[in-house]
């Protein structure tokens, strides 16, 4: 992923609006239903499973790519950044480039992110030595695990 991808991340987070942001499952939740849309009928119009929709919404499961969060959101007529609010888009992209470990690293890394910077207000410098310092933390330890992971592990153009 490039430091542009953490870059937009972190100041997402440091950014972030205050309040609790309304999650995925309450969003597609809430356009279905403002929508008159049963979970069956809007899996229909989006063409993905009845069963997608009803593990979106309870929660159980998670977007992982951004065709069918797309196809969703155009069947509710609403935006993919709206569906998934500030910090989906992220892990959406983290997902469909590095897996689902990818993922759950930029959820931990926003959820821990935000709460070490929750409750007060940091001066430009302060927000710019702390991404400094973290996309710096993050290259030295992705040339270090590229240098220890295995020869099976590493991409053909890193041998």
């Amino acid at each position: 992923m490039s430091i542009d991808f953490y870059e937009k991340v972190f100041v997402f987070v440091i950014k972030k609006e205050r309040g609790i942001p309304m999650v995925f499952k309450e969003r597609l939740k809430e356009k279905r239903t403002e929508a008159n849309l049963t979970q069956v009928e809007l899996a229909e119009k989006a063409g993905v499973t009845a069963r997608t929709i009803q593990n979106y919404e309870l929660g159980s499961r998670k977007p992982s790519n951004m065709v069918t969060i797309q196809k969703i959101a155009d069947a509710l007529n609403t935006t993919t950044e709206y569906l998934l609010g500030s910090s989906g888009t992220y892990v959406v992209e983290a997902h469909e480039k590095g897996g689902a470990k990818a993922a759950k690293d930029i959820e931990e890394l926003v959820s821990e992110v935000t709460g070490m910077f929750a409750g007060g207000e940091l001066s430009e410098d302060a927000i710019e030595g702390a991404y400094k310092a973290l996309t710096d933390a993050y290259w030295i330890a992705k040339e270090n695990n590229k240098k220890y992971a295995p020869k099976t592990r590493r991409k053909k153009t890193d041998q």
